[in-house]
């Protein structure tokens, strides 16, 4: 007897344009065919289901490769419910994919949280998104650079304390380091020979120091214009000349891929139009960066571990640190995300979903099996109202239901 399969019926989005009357066929955890709903009629059988987006949109699941937590957990908390808990906030707003992302925090904690991935990727649930391995953020920040993170732990690469971590190389997806840090190009090289993804974040390196770790293997850029040096930042320290920061570097260096907070809050349009000008769609990521307050009220919540994380302010639409003078981290999820993107920039819609869907899937190398609708990828679909709303979810081919 054959699979159970589903007819999705709308317009498609596809990498490079929209299939307008189109379909795609899903059997079992895979998708079977991509065509004009009218050509895939043949495939149709007695036990298909027909799924049909009327005026709205059948988009690939969305791929978060920078996430915190939701509906009140964050993944440092450090338990399976939290986990769990966060998994199926983000699957509401279209995440089907995702690497559950560290703070700064003690080695214990931090270890806690491998363990936790590779258990959620040894036994995957198939009712929540996919955990791809953790993305490993923080503790190897530049203290001046760290943001709303926790400062009493931010601290250097020691190979004493990275090997455990390393241990854990199947369940990490990216690694992210200051490269003006002692020991950052030995922790960079190490991550790189492990076949994991190297990142640049919260740092005031200067360019020339950007362009060193691209030699050691650093390929992306954490959140664009956040907890990063320019040339103004630095020439506050510096002589003539002036010189460029990582912003500079991000932006100059075809190298490097980077991402954006487009929460309508962390950054203005035009640095949004400017980043898809400079990276394009294939170099640019949508992220959410998105905290334990997504979906829950306004109020005093906490970044990273309830113990030892740094508190925050859950207040119109966004976090903030407690005084109010800074920004910490978004509360929206990446349906938000791409109707911000497509509001502000006026970008195509199959660019803005390629952004949040097959371009972070390939910075981690996983572009083969998830990111796009393509015959043999995983049947990861979000059906999307014309308002650009998520009206349904499918988890390799299975509906997700909170």
């Amino acid at each position: 007897m054959p699979e159970p399969s589903i007819l999705f019926r709308g317009t498609v989005v596809l990498p490079d344009h929209l299939l307008r009357q189109g379909g795609v066929f899903v059997r079992g955890d895979r998708i079977t065919a991509v065509d004009r709903a009218t050509s895939l009629a043949p495939l149709i059988d007695e036990r298909t289901t027909t799924v049909d987006a009327g005026d709205g949109y059948i988009s690939p699941g969305f791929v978060d490769v920078h996430v915190h937590g939701g509906l009140g957990a964050d993944f440092m908390d450090g338990t399976a419910e939290a986990y769990r808990t966060a998994l199926v906030a983000h699957a509401r707003h279209g995440t089907t994919s995702l690497t559950p992302t560290t703070t700064v925090a003690r080695h214990d904690q931090i270890l806690r949280v491998l363990e936790l991935t590779r258990q959620f990727m040894q036994a995957a649930d198939p009712a929540l998104p996919r955990v791809l391995g953790a993305h490993f953020y923080g503790p190897y920040f530049r203290y001046e650079a760290r943001g709303a993170h926790p400062g009493a732990a931010v601290r250097p690469p020691v190979l004493e304390e990275y090997r455990e971590y390393l241990e854990f190389a199947d369940a990490l997806g990216s690694c992210t380091v200051a490269p003006e840090l002692e020991g950052a190009e030995a922790f960079s090289r190490a991550v790189v020979a492990k076949g994991i993804k190297m990142n640049a974040g919260h740092t005031w390196a200067t360019l020339e120091q950007m362009r060193a770790a691209i030699g050691w293997g650093v390929r992306h850029v954490d959140h664009l214009y956040c907890a990063m040096s320019d040339k103004t930042r630095l020439r506050q320290s510096q002589t003539y000349p002036m010189r460029g920061g990582v912003l500079e570097a991000t932006l100059y260096f075809d190298e490097l891929t980077t991402e954006v907070i487009a929460d309508g809050k962390h950054l203005s349009p035009d640095l949004l139009q400017l980043a898809i000008k400079c990276k394009g769609p294939d170099r640019l990521c949508l992220v959410t960066d998105c905290n334990r307050a997504l979906d829950m009220p306004e109020g005093p919540y906490m970044i990273g571990p309830l113990d030892g994380g740094e508190p925050l302010i859950s207040r119109d639409g966004v976090g903030l640190m407690p005084d109010g003078t800074g920004l910490a981290s978004s509360i929206q999820g990446m349906d938000h995300m791409i109707r911000i993107f497509l509001e502000q920039t006026g970008r195509p819609l199959w660019e803005v979903i390629r952004m949040a869907s097959l371009t972070p899937a390939r910075t981690l190398g996983r572009e083969k099996e998830l990111g796009s609708l393509a015959a043999g990828k995983r049947a990861d679909v979000v059906v999307l109202t014309p308002e650009f709303r998520v009206k349904s979810v499918y988890i390799g081919g299975r509906e997700f239901a909170a």
